[in-house]
């Protein structure tokens, strides 16, 4: 049972997603500086200063007894909504970007295929013998 373990957890895919889940996250961290440090500002310039952020529609205040106030806030949603939003772009950008340098790649491969070197031109005694097999076969069809 170990040595299953072993070669699972060494394959090169288990190695690669563990990979990815930690540049994901790292990427993760950055999407949410981008949302919340530079697009959330201009974009509560552009909608007069709102921050989606805070935004709640309470139903009850919180009572001198102790109790907490009952809201619902929506504005974490939609903040979450346009985190997600950019962050499914991010990636969809990424993910292009990658497929046209992998693209880029394929089509060298291809052009050095098709530069490969071609088969030397026949020299002149070749080219000669070649006309003088074929005069041989058609004398030989007529007979």
């Amino acid at each position: 049972m170990w040595q299953d373990f072993k070669k699972f957890a060494v394959k090169g895919n288990v190695v690669d997603l563990a990979i990815g889940v930690i540049i994901g996250g790292a990427f993760g961290k950055i999407v949410t500086s981008l949302v919340n440090d530079i697009i959330m500002p201009v974009f509560g310039i552009i909608t007069g200063g709102i921050n989606f952020s805070h935004a709640r529609w309470i139903f009850r205040e919180a009572l001198p007894d102790g109790s907490p106030e009952l809201a619902l806030n929506y504005g974490q949603f939609i903040q979450n909504i346009v985190d997600f939003l950019i962050i499914s772009f991010s990636i969809f950008m990424v993910i292009r970007l990658f497929n046209r340098f992998q693209k880029k790649e394929e089509e060298k491969k291809e052009e050095e295929k098709k530069e490969s070197p071609k088969e030397p031109e026949p020299s002149k005694e070749e080219l000669l013998l070649a006309e003088i097999r074929d005069i041989l076969k058609e004398q030989n069809r007529r007979a």
